[in-house]
């Protein structure tokens, strides 16, 4: 199967409700699709979003960096040496995680359409089903508390809490969210690097101290302040995970060896995509860390091929945050895995085993507009 030419589309969704972090809010999932095809007539999909406060990645610089630099590692190329082709994009260029993330997704669908199986049965998995948390975006208490409602309606029963804007707000969002759930649903607290050291130890101390208890607490101090992750885990009770601070293995290593945290989560337009992604779990499993599989603001292409690689690596991705899907208002994807509420069904036939895309919009020369 050889690598005939590389095309882009894009894709939106609305969302049921605007996604808040302390970051950005977003009222669309938008992605860009690439669309890798073969002299032989199959078609492999990937995706990426735009994420700038996050990766430093955008559409146009997504596209702009496939376009220029790494279809030129793939044309011509047999998909059947898939990890020579992944180490090739990785060495391309310096960082643009999202652009190689969508063309690894899409070398993935189609090595797995060739192997005749679907991609987490040629990782070496079997379990075809997962449970996801759901999101809930950073509002007024009120707005929150009407969120997680509509969430345990859906059938979600963990519930990951976007904070990380007002320490004082913060700690009463948890608190009010915690009585009002009660014993309904698991909590996670995504604090989007929101507080600095001190700010999250007295904050999860007062949290803790009304007998609250969370399952973890994501990325509480920015990116680079691995002293400040250390000094919260040493005065907590609340497991800390790494989101931002871990992008790559080597990352991750210096976490583990510091002991600054206790979970790692994996994102594929963090890694890389999927090779890079299943490095940093064998790195995390040499520390016997159990590691999250999250997203991005994303459809369901991307986040398929993620929960391909969390069913097939159960023991290393224990805890599942691919709730992108289920926010848009709908999925444009025919065929492949399924979202409904918490419950991700993967796909039966070849690859990602996507057979169309509404609402796709090829993008001419290039261009993203």
């Amino acid at each position: 199967m050889i690598i005939q030419s590389v095309r882009f589309a894009r894709l939106s969704v609305p969302l049921h409700t605007p996604f808040k972090t302390a970051l950005r809010t977003v009222t669309h999932i938008d992605d860009l699709v690439l669309i890798i095809d073969t002299r032989c007539g199959r078609r492999g999909y990937g995706s990426a979003p735009s994420t700038p406060v996050i990766t430093g990645d955008t559409h146009k610089s997504i596209l702009s960096v496939i376009e220029q630099v790494l279809q030129h590692q793939l044309i011509g190329q047999h998909i059947q040496d898939i990890n020579r082709l992944c180490d090739d994009l990785a060495a391309a260029v310096v960082g643009n995680y999202s652009a190689k993330a969508a063309c690894e997704i899409a070398l993935y669908d189609l090595w797995s359409q060739s192997l005749g199986v679907p991609l987490y049965q040629a990782l070496g998995g079997h379990q075809s089903e997962l449970k996801t948390d759901v999101t809930i975006s950073v509002d007024s208490i009120d707005k929150m508390l009407s969120d997680c409602d509509r969430a345990l309606s859906n059938g979600f029963d963990v519930l990951k809490i976007k904070i990380g804007n007002e320490l004082e707000q913060d700690i009463k969002r948890v608190q009010a969210i915690a009585a009002h759930v009660d014993s309904k649903a698991s909590l996670r607290l995504d604090v989007n690097q929101g507080w600095d050291a001190k700010q999250s130890v007295r904050a999860l101390q007062a949290i803790e101290s009304q007998g609250i208890v969370l399952e973890l607490v994501e990325q509480p101090v920015p990116a680079h302040d691995i002293d400040g992750l250390c000094y919260i885990s040493e005065r907590v009770q609340s497991k800390i995970m790494a989101d931002e601070s871990a992008f790559s293995a080597k990352q991750v290593l210096t976490l583990l060896a510091r002991g600054a945290v206790d979970i790692i989560n994996i994102k594929l337009m963090k890694s890389g995509g999927l090779s890079r992604a299943i490095r940093i779990g064998e790195v995390a499993a040499t520390y016997d860390c159990p590691c999250m599989i999250g997203c991005m603001l994303e459809g369901s292409i991307a986040v398929s091929a993620a929960a391909h690689l969390a069913a097939a690596k159960t023991r290393q991705i224990s805890l599942i945050d691919l709730d992108g899907p289920a926010l848009g208002q709908y999925d444009p994807i025919q065929g492949g895995t399924r979202f409904s509420g918490p419950v991700i069904s993967l796909n039966q036939t070849a690859g990602l085993g996507i057979a169309a895309i509404d609402g796709l919009i090829e993008l001419a020369d290039g261009v993203w507009q």
